[in-house]
């Protein structure tokens, strides 16, 4: 049996990165501070103060229910920005075209 969660401060855009609510911020970067520095969510608000407890909340438990996906995001933005400095990275036309229509994207948003 399949339930949908919904996540009532969490909006995933069509290219199914997941944003908290109407902020700029993206639930990967809160995750990976609490994944990385071992940040609680208590940290995560003194942080960011412009983010309400129930934001911050609500992308630890998408984190938590997306556990595996969310870290294998990190693990390979960890791997690109090692390859980026050791002058190793280089970007295929459709990683390029992706970051380009993301950006743009951002722009728009803000």
């Amino acid at each position: 049996m399949s339930s949908i969660t919904n996540y009532p401060h969490i909006r995933v855009n069509e290219d199914g990165s997941a944003r908290i609510g109407s902020t700029r911020y993206k639930v990967i970067h809160l995750a990976a501070e609490h994944y990385h520095y071992g940040w609680s969510a208590e940290e995560l608000l003194r942080q960011h103060p412009d983010l309400k407890p129930e934001e911050v909340y609500a992308a630890l438990t998408y984190f938590y229910d997306h556990h595996e996906q969310m870290v294998a995001e990190m693990g390979k933005a960890t791997e690109f920005e090692e390859r980026l400095r050791l002058g190793t990275a280089s970007l295929s036309r459709s990683e390029l075209l992706a970051r380009r229509i993301g950006s743009q994207d951002d722009r728009e948003r803000s």
